[in-house]
């Protein structure tokens, strides 16, 4: 393939890892691609796109882009449309946009890759944009019920009704009643990594279900610390932003998120290695 140009687009976007993963992958691939992080907020996201010439070949968005950006794509897949969230583009030829999630897939592959492969029950740790991915996950990893444990539970009206379009049951509960909290499959926390809860999670909680963090800097977040003194496992965040990495670059060397990449164990490899910990 003739060389494509693709970026990482947010504000502020500079400590972005995604191009040290996508430029490790093309790398392994043999493709002259270039990828960079470029400051786009919403209000200029219209135009950005607009000025893109037939070079580019896709682009990754972090929030609040995700949200943004749907009304100015052609079509986005079903995931995207469950979460309400679009991180991919894929600009086609001819000069369509398509959109995708790519964030469900990640989050699921990194916690099966963890060990972690079915569960029944689940909690999440914050009400905002990335608990609508993280309660798609864990519908994916089979589970009937879901906790919400939210600041402000009326933000949770939307997973709450997520829930109903997945025929998922699920509760709603405020931060406090972590540190009341029975025992779980699997917990995902989507606040910030340096979030101060008002308690502490219950020990039944911390012992019974491994924890995935979405915050992966710095590391070792606030809640993973507390979750590894009491002897409970934790998943490092950073395998979702590998793994979804992984799904964009098929999105944009194949088109299709389904679709495994050439040689996809050896770019694994060395997108793993590009952001090693």
């Amino acid at each position: 393939m003739s060389e494509r140009r693709l970026a990482v687009l947010g504000s502020p976007i500079a400590h972005s890892k995604s191009p040290a993963l996508h430029h490790a992958a093309y790398r392994v691939l043999g493709l002259d691609w270039s990828y960079e992080a470029v400051d786009v907020d919403g209000a200029r996201l219209p135009g950005f796109l607009s000025a893109l010439d037939r070079t580019w070949r896709g682009l990754s968005l972090t929030m609040p882009l995700k949200q943004d950006v749907i009304p100015l794509v052609a079509d986005i897949d079903r995931i995207a449309q469950l979460t309400g969230a679009v991180n991919t583009l894929l600009l086609t030829d001819d000069g369509a946009r398509h959109g995708f999630n790519t964030d469900v897939g990640g989050l699921v592959r990194a916690i099966r890759e963890a060990g972690c492969l079915e569960i029944a029950s689940g909690a999440i740790i914050g009400a905002g944009a990335t608990a609508a991915s993280a309660l798609v996950a864990m519908h994916e990893l089979g589970a009937q019920r879901v906790t919400i444990f939210a600041r402000t539970p009326s933000r949770a009206a939307g997973l709450v009704e997520l829930g109903r379009a997945l025929a998922l049951e699920v509760l709603v509960e405020t931060l406090d009643a972590l540190a009341t909290a029975g025992a779980a499959d699997l917990v995902v926390s989507t606040v910030p990594g340096g979030t101060a809860l008002p308690h502490e999670a219950s020990v039944a909680l911390r012992t019974s279900a491994p924890l995935f963090d979405v915050a992966y800097d710095p590391w070792p977040s606030r809640l993973a610390a507390s979750w590894a003194a009491e002897g409970g496992q934790v998943i490092h965040g950073i395998g979702m932003l590998l793994h979804q990495a992984v799904l964009q670059v098929r999105i944009f060397v194949g088109g299709d998120p389904e679709k495994p990449l050439p040689r996809e164990d050896d770019v694994l490899a060395a997108m793993r290695a590009a952001v090693a910990r």
